[in-house]
């Protein structure tokens, strides 16, 4: 018997697929539990209709990555705060401290995508880069100025 499986089953497969199992496995198991519908046409078709949109939603996705990528590129962003003496920073500069400096600029960036190996503790420019997408990564040049 063909079924869609609505959610994740171990030894199955994932929410999604068509898979072909027992009557038995179906009837006495996945359909009880709402883990699985039967394949029939018209959910079939929903499922087309569902993979169709899915694919839509992540090709937009990656268009607007991309152009905030462009608007990024070779971009200079400046974060000023406190330094003593020799240019030693007081704290250091984290990526919330970056996400922050970006949004008065009117870059709206999630931290989360700001990848730091270490976090900033001397003034001058440093090369970040930015995750927008699983395949667009964009490195800008954060400057630290003194206050």
């Amino acid at each position: 018997m063909k079924v869609i499986l609505l959610k994740d089953v171990k030894g199955q497969g994932k929410q999604g697929e068509l898979k072909e199992v027992s009557e038995g496995y179906a009837r006495n198991f996945l359909l009880p539990r709402h883990l699985a519908e039967e394949a029939t046409p018209a959910a079939l078709e929903r499922l087309q209709t569902q993979k169709d949109k899915q694919a839509r939603h992540k090709a937009q996705e990656l268009e607007e990555a991309n152009a905030l990528g462009a608007q990024l590129k070779d971009r200079k962003i400046v974060v000023k705060t406190q330094a003593g003496e020799g240019g030693k920073l007081f704290g250091a500069i984290t990526t919330k401290h970056i996400a922050d400096a970006m949004k008065s600029e009117g870059i709206q960036i999630d931290k989360r995508k700001i990848q730091l190996h270490d976090p900033i503790k001397s003034l001058g420019g440093h090369q970040v880069q930015i995750k927008l997408h699983p395949q667009v990564t964009v490195t800008v040049l954060v400057y630290v100025e003194a206050e």
